[in-house]
């Protein structure tokens, strides 16, 4: 199961554009949590505290507690999160409530593992490529991952892993195959191949030189067509 991260949020009570943008330029967050046949409910969090706790990418397949400071906590995940087109700043937050009972469908990453073991890894001018660097499963909260590992110690030049081959814990189904394997014919998640590379074709000299001489060849019959002058 994922780790517990808490967040510690506050109540907010002005909203719209204005009250975000005030919120932005005073170092905070605003945040909306939602689901769970609940009301959705309007919140502020600290934006240093939130910047450093999603640089960790379990911060997206994790649950979260948000910890209000009137002592109510709740269990979320993060359902979508908006930042600055261009500066290194948090816009809006946006947190999903989770119910023990409930199974949910959230992206979790693929973490490659012993790529440097494998007979491919070892083998001199081939390439090993990630083809998915995440994907979506199903999966109670109790059983939730952090990851997925993607075991390549068997990889040999010209294999490919596909997305059925990749182990999951018990209680978790990846959701591109929860209809049957067929689904995997397209999902190639890892592959191995020699680099190939492109030579240029070196100029045909001899070509050149034939062309060359034919040329000249006819500039001589186009001047002995010429007719003599008297």
């Amino acid at each position: 199961m994922s780790k517990v991260i808490a967040i510690p949020a506050q109540e907010r009570q002005d909203v719209g554009k204005g009250a975000s943008r005030r919120l932005r330029r005073s170092n905070q967050v605003p945040a909306v949590v939602y689901g769970a046949d609940r009301p959705a409910r309007n919140l502020v969090l600290d934006h240093n505290m939130l910047f450093h706790a999603s640089a960790d990418e379990s911060f997206y397949s994790s649950i979260l507690e948000l910890q209000v400071e009137d002592g109510r906590k709740q269990k979320v995940i993060v359902r979508d999160m908006q930042r600055h087109p261009v500066k290194i700043k948090i816009l809006h937050i946006d947190f999903l409530r989770i119910k023990d009972d409930e199974e949910l469908r959230i992206t979790v990453p693929l973490h490659f593992i012993n790529e440097a073991k494998s007979p491919a890894g070892q083998e001199s001018g081939v390439v090993i490529s990630h083809q998915m660097n995440d994907v979506e499963i199903l999966a109670l909260p109790e059983n939730l991952p952090e990851n997925l590992e993607v075991d390549l110690s068997t990889l040999e030049v010209g294999d490919v892993v596909m997305l059925s081959t990749v182990a999951v814990p018990e209680g978790v189904t990846i959701a591109a195959l929860a209809h049957g394997d067929e689904h995997d014919q397209d999902s190639v998640v890892a592959s191995a191949a020699y680099v190939t590379e492109t030579v240029d074709e070196p100029e045909d000299e001899d070509a050149d030189t034939d062309a060359a001489d034919a040329d000249g060849d006819d500039a001589g019959e186009a001047e002995d067509e010429q007719p003599s002058e008297d």
